[in-house]
């Protein structure tokens, strides 16, 4: 089976000779996230890339070489959004035509910016898989090759130079936390820190929804998901290969799971605490930084934030649930008799609080009322929990039946 050497890696690096397509991202500490992981903790930041993802260091690793061959003329690759752009850039700067195969469902964000980049677009099918599938009818042309996401030795060592500037920024480092979709990054950053410090942790994450991992280390060979469904797309491909299967058996630490919620509370906290906006793929690495299942008390640890390509609909979607679970967006249910003034006495209850009203609903035609009454459903904007019980205490102490709507 074809392997991914240390020396692979390092040879990859010598390649990143155009700061326009690849540059070293820094490595940054951050007092917050230290506090609330009782660890050391600094971030990879790699959403700052050009193309906003860790994405073009495989992409340009691979391209570089196949220009240098002069065997093909154009590329092909199936991408949910992060890779594309990778490739778009890679193959415009190396004078190779790209064709970037994208579910029709892949955020207009990713889509606009692989077409900026040099980049044709196809949309087709629903999902990464159906993608992928496409894309490798296009390569039947002459003079046409394929890049795979993460099932190519030279994506691989591209992904790991990410480990090299790891270990360069910070040599004690303890434990690294990396998000996983097909297992590139993971796989590279894995091979890189074997070969400088054997003893580094490596920790892998993937949302609970679209874990393939877990269970392919279980059965001993990869497992995939059909529709893998999580607000971190970039790493929802619902299987990884064989080649970084073997590199995750063989290197990997833990792998650990996160929710769509933990995801989603860690773009927040990322935004408040480190000031830094990220995709729910680069924030994954967070929410395994702070979930009970994975303690790092004591370490020194980087988390890597792989991309920050979030479509800004879902940015809205992500940041409500969050603001929603912790109570600083709340919906309210009042009962109330369907009578004039109703709706001012209890809206002056919640202003009286400093809360603020962000919309208000009747409902009548409700099975539970009785003739003559109604809810008044209230979306309110509040400081957190304990504001928000304020609010719903001062409203039950007029008389009213007031519950929490979720």
């Amino acid at each position: 089976m074809v392997e991914v050497r240390f020396e692979d890696v390092l040879a990859a690096r010598e390649r990143f000779d155009d700061e326009s397509v690849v540059r070293e991202t820094p490595v940054e500490s951050n007092r917050s996230l230290s506090g609330m992981a009782d660890a050391t903790v600094f971030l990879k930041m790699e959403h700052l890339q050009r193309t906003g993802s860790f994405k073009t260091r495989g992409a340009y690793n691979k391209l570089v070489q196949v220009a240098e061959e002069g065997t093909v003329d154009r590329v092909v690759a199936a991408s949910a959004g992060n890779h594309a752009q990778g490739v778009a850039l890679a193959a415009t700067k190396t004078g190779l035509e790209s064709t970037i195969v994208m579910p029709k469902n892949a955020p207009q964000a990713k889509v606009n910016a692989t077409r900026s980049y040099g980049g044709d677009v196809e949309l087709h099918g629903n999902d990464f898989q159906e993608a992928m599938a496409h894309a490798k009818t296009l390569t039947e042309a002459e003079n046409v090759g394929f890049v795979h996401a993460y099932d190519d030795p030279d994506i691989v060592a591209g992904q790991g130079t990410l480990g090299l500037e790891i270990h360069e920024a910070l040599p004690e480092v303890d434990t690294v936390i990396v998000p996983i979709g097909g297992g590139g990054m993971i796989g590279g950053i894995a091979t890189a820190l074997a070969g400088l410090d054997p003893e580094i942790r490596v920790v892998g994450v993937q949302a609970d929804s679209a874990a393939t991992v877990p269970e392919s280390l279980d059965k001993g060979f990869p497992q995939g998901i059909d529709d893998p469904t999580t607000i971190a797309d970039g790493i929802a491909t619902g299987g990884i290969s064989e080649l970084t299967f073997e590199i995750i058996r063989e290197h990997v630490d833990e792998v650990v799971t996160v929710t769509d919620d933990q995801i989603a509370q860690s773009t927040l906290v990322l935004l408040e605490r480190a000031k830094q906006l990220v995709e729910g793929a680069g924030a994954a690495s967070v929410a395994a930084l702070l979930s009970p299942d994975l303690d790092v008390s004591g370490e020194t640890v980087v988390p890597v934030l792989g991309g920050g390509n979030i479509d800004i609909s879902m940015l809205q979607t992500v940041l409500e649930h969050a603001l929603t679970d912790r109570d600083q967006l709340l919906r309210l249910r009042v009962r109330i008799a369907d009578q004039p003034g109703k709706m001012e006495e209890i809206s002056g209850v919640i202003s009286d609080l400093g809360a603020n009203i962000r919309t208000v609903r009747h409902d009548r035609a409700v099975g539970d009322l009785r003739v003559g009454e109604a809810y008044l459903v209230f979306q309110v904007v509040t400081s957190g929990r304990e504001h928000a019980r304020e609010v719903l205490d001062a409203i039950e102490s007029r008389g009213y039946d007031a519950t929490r709507v979720d």
